[in-house]
């Protein structure tokens, strides 16, 4: 961990008591909380996003009288902003949205340059799964655990257990999707717009926003997308969603993958590069 404990301390001493509550091993965010109190003598925490004082704004009583989920009148909510902002979320509907991820997560496991490649060149270089930034990314995590496992196994992995882990694989890329839309649905300040929609339209719609200049802006009802489901059929049917995998559907389509497991992926690409240096 690189003595991680101890550089938590020694900022949570500096000056930033909330360096204690980082992920593990976000060297990143510590780094940059050190950097913040060094040049400014005060914690991250000290600091107000002016967009902190919009949200406050528009969820104070009186905001509330006027604001509605359709119409937003950025104008007269007085604010620190710096700036007039118009802020659009293009999403399609959660159950073309979650089969678009299932079949990239496909895409992402065919080719020589895939995940699992840049997953064995991470394993290689001796980093463990779920102890970084990198190795806990989504895809990243999962095809190292996969790929470490099939190591143990001396490189053996039966379709099983790769379907398996590409279920694992887009079951977390949904589920991250989804806290995605639940984190932008409680911002006003987004404008919804369903990109199932064609994008022309979208795209002349957004332009006329910026353009014109509107005290309220909008949405037609054509391309609005809805931040809630409308009815329980719909709710029913995201329970009932199953992937439907295009080019991993038998066991015989994974055979190639199998294969690069048995014959590249538990090798070391390190050492072959070392070697060849040498």
């Amino acid at each position: 961990d690189h003595n991680w404990d101890a550089a938590v301390e020694f900022v949570v001493n500096a000056g930033d008591q909330k360096a204690s509550s980082l992920a593990r091993n976000d060297w990143y965010r510590l780094k940059r909380s050190l950097e913040i109190l060094k040049s400014t003598g005060s914690p991250p925490s000290s600091f107000r996003v002016p967009y902190d004082s919009f949200r406050d704004n528009l969820n104070s009583p009186d905001a509330n009288d006027d604001f509605s989920e359709n119409d937003i009148s950025v104008q007269n909510i007085e604010t620190d902003l710096d700036y007039d902002f118009l802020c659009f979320f293009l999403s399609s509907p959660r159950i073309d949205l979650y089969r678009s991820i299932d079949f990239r997560c496909e895409d992402m496991l065919s080719g020589a340059d895939g995940v699992l490649s840049e997953a064995r060149w991470l394993l290689d270089l001796g980093l463990l799964p779920n102890t970084s930034s990198a190795t806990r990314a989504i895809g990243y995590r999962q095809a190292m655990e996969y790929l470490s496992k099939c190591r143990q196994q001396g490189g053996v992995s039966s379709p099983g257990e790769f379907y398996w882990f590409l279920n694992k694989f887009q079951q977390v890329s949904r589920n991250f999707a989804k806290r995605q839309m639940t984190w932008f649905r409680c911002e006003p300040m987004y404008h919804w717009l369903n990109a199932s929609k064609p994008l022309d339209t979208i795209l002349e719609f957004i332009y006329d926003a910026y353009e014109k200049e509107a005290e309220t802006l909008v949405v037609p009802d054509s391309i609005r997308m809805n931040k809630e489901m409308r009815n329980s059929r719909e709710a029913n049917a995201l329970k009932a969603y199953r992937p439907r995998n295009r080019h991993f559907v038998g066991r015989e389509d994974c055979s190639s993958v199998l294969e690069w497991i048995r014959n590249e992926g538990c090798k070391s690409e390190v050492s072959c590069m070392e070697g060849a240096a040498i």
